[in-house]
């Protein structure tokens, strides 16, 4: 690799892809640096981010917290800024050489965007980006011949299958741990609380992200991101459940071989990779032993228990700005779901419920579906007060 240190920029610094991603260049020091941290509310971890990463610029999203921020890093000479329009701007700086897309949800999609367009490699964390407007950001890339590296364990794994294969792919094998709810009837789900859901068995995540892992939306999301990532027909992508976490994912090409990534349950793993490819570089994580995996299992999803996967690819399939609605929805709910207002089976019922009701734009442009967003959002939060 180049010496020359490669300058990042992280959008969602303070969250749990940001923070692992700065545990990267902790420990690659001499080939990374930060140039721009991004964080939403969490300006105490923010502040002590800047002050040990020594970034040129950092943005506060939440601008209530932005004086805070201000008053203890200026002395530091770090420039401070406010807002998320902020954080798109700061996407034009010429010394940022990488991004890494780690805002949850939608957010992420007009500050990825627009490194897009400015040219910037992006490292992709934020799966609603492509979920939501993935023939848009990927006709952009082409466009502007930008680099999409994929930062999801199970995406990085497909690609890193596909380097250096030009022959077709007959299916993308998509692995999913299950959540903490796998085996479980309807049933049983109904009375599930808000604690087991958040106790995920393998992985380390988000709040929301985790939520998702155990309604199985997460799945369909990377379902949708597969599809616009890998130029794949959903239809040609098949989850399995693989409680292990081993195999991050598999590729199966026409002549019948299948290829597969595997290596121990870390978010690190895949961070790395993006920012130091095509090169490997040393890392410190623990190496995978087999003998502690006797048993490698697959299964097939409960798809009409875990009725979100099905919905997702309800929504690419039909396209347009369904995949909009369904990711709109979910962030509602889901929310609704952490403040204890409704219950875990509901959040696929809310989702459900929008798909059908909502308006459908066949072919939508970058602002149906910002608005479909805000649509979504607004009746959804209406109908819950």
């Amino acid at each position: 690799m180049n010496q020359d240190k490669k300058r990042i920029a992280i959008l969602g610094s303070t969250g749990s892809i940001g923070t692992q991603a700065l545990n990267v260049i902790r420990r690659h020091r001499d080939l990374f640096a930060v140039e721009v941290l991004c964080a939403g509310s969490n300006a105490d971890l923010l502040v002590q981010q800047a002050l040990e990463f020594d970034p040129n610029a950092v943005v506060i999203a939440d601008e209530t917290k932005y004086q805070a921020v201000k008053d203890a890093l200026d002395p530091q000479g770090i420039k401070v800024f406010a807002g998320t329009s902020s954080m798109v701007d700061l996407m034009e700086m010429e010394s940022i050489d990488m991004v890494l897309a780690a805002i949850v949800g939608f957010a992420g999609l007009r500050p990825t965007l627009r490194a897009i367009e400015q040219g910037k490699p992006v490292a992709l964390a934020n799966k609603e980006t492509m979920v939501v407007a993935g023939s848009i950001v990927t006709a952009a890339a082409l466009r502007h011949r930008v680099p999409i590296l994929p930062v999801d364990s199970e995406h990085s794994a497909i690609f890193q299958c596909l380097v250096g294969e030009s022959s077709g792919v007959d299916k993308i094998l998509l692995t999913a741990s299950g959540g903490p709810f796998r085996g479980f009837s309807r049933a049983q789900l109904a009375t599930v609380t808000l604690e087991q859901a958040l106790h995920h068995p393998n992985w380390s995540m988000g709040r929301k992200v985790t939520i998702d892992s155990a309604t199985l939306m997460n799945k369909g999301l990377e379902v949708i991101e597969a599809k616009w990532l890998f130029s794949v027909d959903a239809d040609d992508i098949e989850v399995l459940v693989h409680p292990q976490s081993v195999v991050h994912s598999m590729v199966q090409f026409r002549d019948g071989s299948v290829k597969a990534q595997l290596g121990v349950p870390t978010m690190e793993t895949p961070i790395q990779y993006a920012f130091s490819f095509p090169e490997r570089i040393e890392s410190h994580l623990p190496r995978l032993d087999f003998a502690n995996y006797p048993s490698l299992t697959f299964e097939r999803p409960d798809r009409q228990t875990f009725r979100c996967l099905d919905l997702a690819y309800r929504a690419i399939r039909r396209g347009g700005n369904l995949p909009c609605v369904m990711n709109a929805a979910n962030e509602v709910a889901v929310q609704r779901f952490l403040d204890g207002k409704i219950g875990f089976l509901d959040i696929a019922d809310v989702v459900e419920t929008a798909m059908q009701s909502a308006h459908f734009i066949p072919n939508p442009t970058l602002d149906d579906l910002f608005e479909t967003d805000n649509n979504i959002r607004e009746s959804l939060i209406a109908k819950s007060n």
